[in-house]
């Protein structure tokens, strides 16, 4: 994830995959590009050959935002091959409130793979419990190829807008033969636009950039809250960097023993769970389009969706709503139930009126479509990037077949969402570079696990493997709905982490909120 270590101004674009890009304000400007490197290094930092330089950097900072301070770091292309040339980080710095940041720095990570941060920061850390914000500086970086940083380029608006036109039924081989084509059409693209660093954009790497933004810092050990991806970051940095990881907590955790099928299965039962508890919650109510029982209701969007797939629906701005899209709008508010009530209006609009134009407004913000066209950031194609140089997948057409029935098993209302998803790997230019296997992080200190019981995209089960894992983890339990738990209204959950990112506390044993 490297053409070039600037950044083009053209907007960049995105796809869903993150609760937490509903909100998302357009990224900010990227600050100037980092002072020159001084080669001196700390005596007490082991600091790989030929790295010194960028541990040593001084970041020149600028003011951005209401209340926020951006920088451009500097990290090698290839941690490995120092020589290979260096790309930029977009990293932005909310400054703690006591004016002395006694806590240090807290770096954020908000999930993904391929999900900005330093354009998101600001507005996040303005939510933070007072005494979190007093004492800590609170950070949020671009990882390589995602966002403001050196991106992985792909396609342009008018192609994202194309490919989401396009309804192809991989269930048969005419349709798996276009899936096929335009994986390579798209993987060819984005070989062509984004160079070596496509390579290079898996989460090792980014681990190893945490690394380098820690010592610039000024931390001897890294504080750090990832959500949902990252999770599967910070514990990579962990198992890496042991002795420099300090207090963390990952909410909403991937477990690092899955692979795509398994990562693929699990999504799909979860959401299909949390859509039937959607369905039950709206059923008694006054104005819910959906009738009868649960299995009736979801009957009824089923058939919406079929209704999609053999003509899409009319929308107010004139661009159609395929079947993709429709699941897509209902996928995204299990993410959050605060905007169930959305997704209420958007099913009545379409069942009562054939129209689609609400669905269409929710598949725009899982996708990261702005109002005026552009996509708000280039995450579709940083995920397809990291996921298929971390995550190995069988496109097999035997075992895609298999998994596609499993997949209906599993959630047969929402399953053809990723159908024979396989196929989006079986072309990319670079190998996975990773195969699955349980992360100790064995010699790092206490860990803060953190996982929601109804959360379809990280389901419960992952935060259970995950903290069993880690040789310092500790699992904490929020019984409820939606994606991630720290700063969702959970006054048990925010206290337990609060308590951890500022005393070091855990809970004596695992605690269930």
């Amino acid at each position: 994830m490297l053409s070039s270590p600037t950044v083009p101004a053209r907007a960049r674009r995105g796809t869903r995959r993150a609760a937490a890009a509903l909100v998302v304000a357009a990224l900010l400007a990227a600050g100037p590009a980092v002072a020159a490197p001084v080669p001196v290094v700390p005596a007490q930092e082991q600091v790989p050959p030929g790295l010194e330089p960028y541990y040593a950097q001084e970041l020149a900072w600028t003011a951005c935002g209401a209340a926020a301070e951006c920088a451009r770091l500097a990290v090698p292309l290839d941690h490995d091959l120092p020589a290979a040339g260096q790309i930029e980080l977009a990293v932005t710095r909310v400054p703690a409130t006591d004016g002395a940041a006694e806590q240090g720095a807290l770096v954020v990570n908000f999930g993904g793979p391929g999900g900005p941060a330093a354009g998101r920061v600001e507005q996040w850390a303005a939510g933070l419990p007072p005494q979190v914000r007093a004492g800590y500086d609170v950070v949020g970086v671009d990882p390589r190829g995602v966002g403001a940083s050196t991106p992985v380029e792909c396609i342009d608006d008018a192609a994202w807008d194309a490919r989401r036109a396009t309804t192809i039924d991989r269930d048969t081989p005419e349709g798996l033969a276009q899936a096929r084509a335009a994986a390579e059409q798209f993987a060819a693209a984005c070989a062509a636009a984004t160079g070596p660093l496509l390579g290079e954009v898996d989460t090792a790497s980014a681990a190893r950039d945490m690394d380098v933004l820690r010592a610039v810092l000024g931390q001897a050990e890294l504080d750090y809250l990832g959500y949902s991806y990252g999770t599967f970051l910070g514990a990579v940095y962990a198992d890496l960097f042991p002795e420099r990881t300090g207090r963390f907590v990952l909410d909403a955790a991937m477990d690092p023993t899955i692979d795509q099928e398994r990562w693929t299965l699990d999504q799909a039962a979860g959401f299909e769970r949390s859509l039937r508890v959607f369905v039950e919650s709206c059923l008694p109510q006054d104005g819910c389009p959906l009738e009868g029982t649960a299995e009736e209701g979801l009957a009824e969007i089923e058939g919406l969706l079929r209704q999609a797939e053999a003509q899409p629906l009319p929308t107010l701005d004139g661009r159609p709503l395929t079947v993709d899209d429709a699941r897509s709008a209902v996928i995204l508010p299990m993410y959050n139930q605060t905007i169930w009530w959305f997704l209420v209006q958007a099913l009545k609009l379409a069942l009562d009126h054939g129209d689609g134009t609400g669905l269409m407004v929710l598949a725009d913000l899982s996708h990261g479509r702005q109002p005026d066209g552009t996509y708000a950031d280039n995450s579709g194609e940083a995920f397809r990037a990291v996921t298929c140089l971390d995550f190995p997948a069988d496109a097999d057409p035997a075992a895609m077949a298999a998994m596609d029935a499993r997949l209906q098993e599993v959630s047969p209302t929402l399953g053809d969402w990723s159908s024979h998803g396989a196929v989006e790997c079986e072309p990319w230019p670079y190998e996975t570079v990773r195969e699955p296997a349980p992360i100790d992080a064995a010699g790092a200190g206490p860990i803060l696990v953190v996982g929601g019981t109804g959360d379809p995209a990280t389901p419960y089960a992952w935060s259970q493997a995950l903290a069993a894992q880690l040789e310092g983890g500790h699992l904490l339990t929020r019984v409820g709905e939606g994606h991630g738990s720290y700063l969702r209204g959970n006054r048990c959950i925010d206290e337990t982490v609060t308590a951890h990112l500022l005393e070091g506390v855990l809970p004596a044993q695992e605690r269930i909120c």
